[in-house]
């Protein structure tokens, strides 16, 4: 790779891949929607946070402090739903929701990125071993790392050999064409 710089050519020496990180390993699987997922997330936080500061004001101002009991029980209820309620099932319905997806060959483990409740990223690390696929297909469940739910879309995996990796699916209990052969000698014996 070479790049000039002002009639200066500079070449890099690099042998990694832009997408292999030294710590995680080879990047495998990148999610569409993760600028989403954040967005979504941080503009659900700031209308809460916004609703808390708001709601004194809106309180003296409307003089709801002053009706009966009842109606304040209704006022704070349904503020409390959309000021706690929503960002709490964002954060449920999106904690699996991966990110960027890791394989480290070596020891084959998997490096999960995702969002945590308070919008940073959340590394989890598993074996392929440790991968479960549900039997029954849940909505926002794609496979299980140990107990853990994770999200991705398997169209978005640039090598479909990397997802069958994943799933388990390369270690098919089928017999392989290597197998039939063995077993085809063995009958004409």
């Amino acid at each position: 790779q070479v790049t000039s710089f002002q009639g200066v050519a500079v070449r890099s020496l690099s042998t990694s891949s832009p997408h292999d990180h030294p710590e995680h390993g080879r990047l495998v699987y990148r999610g569409n929607l993760a600028k989403t997922v954040l967005g979504v997330k941080f503009f659900s936080y700031s209308t809460s946070i916004f609703n808390l500061l708001m709601m004194p004001y809106i309180v003296l101002k409307s003089g709801i402090g002053m009706e009966s009991l009842l109606v304040q029980a209704a006022f704070y209820g349904l503020m409390g739903i959309f000021t706690f309620l929503t960002p709490i099932t964002l954060h449920i319905l999106t904690k699996g929701y991966v990110i960027r997806l890791y394989y480290k060959d070596e020891v084959d483990t998997y490096t999960a990125i995702t969002y945590n409740a308070i919008l940073a990223e959340k590394v989890t690390v598993f074996h392929q071993k440790d991968v479960k696929i549900p039997d029954i297909t849940k909505m926002f469940t794609t496979f299980y790392a140990k107990t853990k739910s994770m999200l991705v879309n398997p169209t978005l995996f640039p090598n479909p050999q990397d997802y069958n990796h994943l799933m388990g699916y390369d270690k098919s209990s089928f017999l392989k064409f290597e197998d039939l052969e063995e077993v085809k000698e063995a009958d004409e014996r």
